[in-house]
């Protein structure tokens, strides 16, 4: 059941995103098997988007039974290779990166920041969740050797790109970047987007449509 990551639109991983949360809302609610129907209804996708999704991945499910929850899981975490860790680091301790650095889902789902680093004076040496804030300037020695693979951007607009610049001089191969802010990075180096702009804008557009 290898999945052929190459060949996998964008799309499709952002949708299998939604079908493993709500996979994982069905397994803690005991149940062991369900059908793509249920699933599919549940995921806001139609049945034939939901059975075309998963064959990128290989056969699953038994026609007329359907999915062993458990199963589906497994394979999904590891088609999007959340079936391990992943070490990321964090730049820009303000409210929102303490928020990120004290959050334990992050955790759960393999994703352990083991450093923060931000270029205020007055945050450095200070500590939150267990993680002593360092100079960013210091970030390339500081993760030497511990396989950190990613690089979460939390900082004013303004240092984004510096930062990222920090990240990539670091050998930091991917980055989430909260800061609305378009960074350039090497062909080499992902970069996805969280812009909370993005979903207010579409619901802002949504409102209004309904009132006019």
């Amino acid at each position: 059941m290898s999945a052929k990551r190459g060949r996998i639109p964008k799309i499709t991983i952002e949708r299998l995103s939604v079908y493993l949360q709500v996979l994982e809302q069905i397994q803690r609610e005991g149940v062991a098997v369900v059908s793509s129907g249920p699933l599919a209804e549940a995921c806001r996708v139609n049945a034939s988007q939901l059975r075309k999704d998963l064959t990128y991945f290989g056969e699953f499910g038994i026609r007329g039974v359907g999915y062993n929850v458990d199963e589906l899981i497994n394979a999904v975490s590891r088609s999007l290779g959340i079936d391990r860790e992943w070490n990321c680091v964090l730049i820009g301790v303000g409210n929102l990166g303490k928020a990120i650095i004290g959050q334990r889902e992050f955790v759960r789902r393999g994703f352990r920041i083991i450093g923060a680093f931000d270029c205020d004076p007055f945050k450095i040496g200070e500590a939150f969740a267990g993680l002593e804030v360092v100079c960013t300037r210091h970030l390339k020695d500081r993760i030497r050797d511990k396989n950190v693979r990613i690089g979460v951007i939390t900082t004013p607009p303004e240092h984004a790109q510096r930062v990222a610049d920090y990240l990539v001089g670091a050998g930091i191969k991917g980055i989430l970047n909260y800061a609305p802010m378009r960074i350039t990075v090497p062909p080499d180096v992902t970069v996805e987007y969280v812009d909370i702009f993005h979903h207010l804008y579409s619901l802002a557009y949504d409102l209004a449509l309904r009132q006019d």
